[in-house]
């Protein structure tokens, strides 16, 4: 899934656990399962869209986003090849924007009553979504909005504990739309991952795994200590629109596939002042982005080559 995904830090019990990469994204997805090619499965991996390849854990040490389901250089490659050729098949995008993706939330709760999101809550969410991915909080407005299609409620115990051990089944049974869509789903996801996300690339092959998975606590006020703002599913759905983390390959080229994001060695813990890791590269790390593992209070922006990179991708796999 996210292979994109964040992790979270060990943070406190009871709180959410956390991450980017990114999952499946080629970035950072934790735990959950992933659909080939970037570390998701199915597409040039050849995993099944919902059991990631062994992979040895490492959430970063009490401050960890997420790392189990970070991509090789390959897979990232590999995904960047079939955006070149899908692109070269459709039509460039408009660059005026913007894009419209329906969000279809899926509140799973536990039968006493942990994670029952209330609707304002879950508006609070889309709300933060739309602000940051216009620029609101800072950057360029990438183009993309976001609107509340439907909220689904499912009450089941087993399904919020172990979400990743179900994943297959609810997903098979609850996604809604086409590619287009935004599956939002939220449920305890434990200690060490705060979300994952699949990739544009693995929709042809695995469309029932698709979507986002966030942790419940990670909504703008649910508790998760330095990752409560909202901005774990601003993250996976930039791996969902077709993000790398801006750690994607370290201080070697091509980086994360996006000119305007400078080189990034390592994820980063917190909200380090003044890190380069790269530097004999241009720029200190962006651990401002919201494609990084910064503490959320640290995030607040998208460039604008993250922009049309996410516009590339829809208009190629998701439009």
């Amino acid at each position: 899934m996210d292979c994109g995904g964040k992790a979270a830090r060990p943070g406190k019990a009871g709180t959410r656990g956390g991450v980017l990469f990114s999952a499946v994204a080629l970035a950072g997805l934790v735990a959950t399962a992933v659909a080939p090619s970037v570390a998701e499965p199915g597409i040039a991996g050849g995993h099944d869209p919902f059991c990631p390849p062994e992979q040895s854990s490492a959430a970063r040490t009490e401050t960890e986003r997420d790392r189990p389901h970070e991509i090789t250089a390959e897979q990232a490659a590999d995904y960047d090849r079939q955006l070149r050729a899908a692109s070269r098949d459709s039509q460039a995008p408009d660059d005026s924007g913007p894009w419209t993706v329906p969000i279809v939330v899926h509140v799973i709760s536990h039968e006493d009553g942990q994670g029952d999101l209330d609707d304002a809550i879950i508006d609070r969410q889309v709300s933060v979504m739309n602000k940051a991915f216009k620029g609101g909080y800072g950057g360029a407005d990438t183009g993309f909005r976001f609107t509340l299609a439907e909220v689904v409620r499912s009450e089941n115990s087993s399904w919020f504990d172990r979400f990743s051990r179900h994943e297959r089944d609810i997903k098979s049974r609850l996604r809604q739309g086409g590619a287009e869509t935004l599956n939002l789903y939220m449920a305890d996801l434990g200690g060490a991952v705060l979300g994952t996300a699949t990739f544009p690339q693995q929709y042809r092959t695995a469309p029932k795994a698709d979507g986002v998975v966030v942790d419940y606590r990670s909504l703008p006020g649910g508790g998760r200590t330095n990752f409560e703002n909202g901005y774990t599913a601003v993250h996976e759905t930039g791996h969902w629109l077709g993000l790398f983390h801006t750690f994607q390959n370290g201080c070697s080229s091509p980086g994360d596939y996006v000119a305007d994001t400078a080189y990034e060695r390592e994820r980063p813990t917190g909200c380090p002042k003044g890190r380069d890791t790269c530097p004999h590269r241009a720029g200190e790390d962006p651990v401002h982005n919201f494609m990084n593992y910064s503490d959320d209070p640290c995030l607040n922006h998208f460039t604008e080559g993250q922009g049309q990179r996410m516009a590339q991708h829809w208009t190629a796999f998701r439009e």
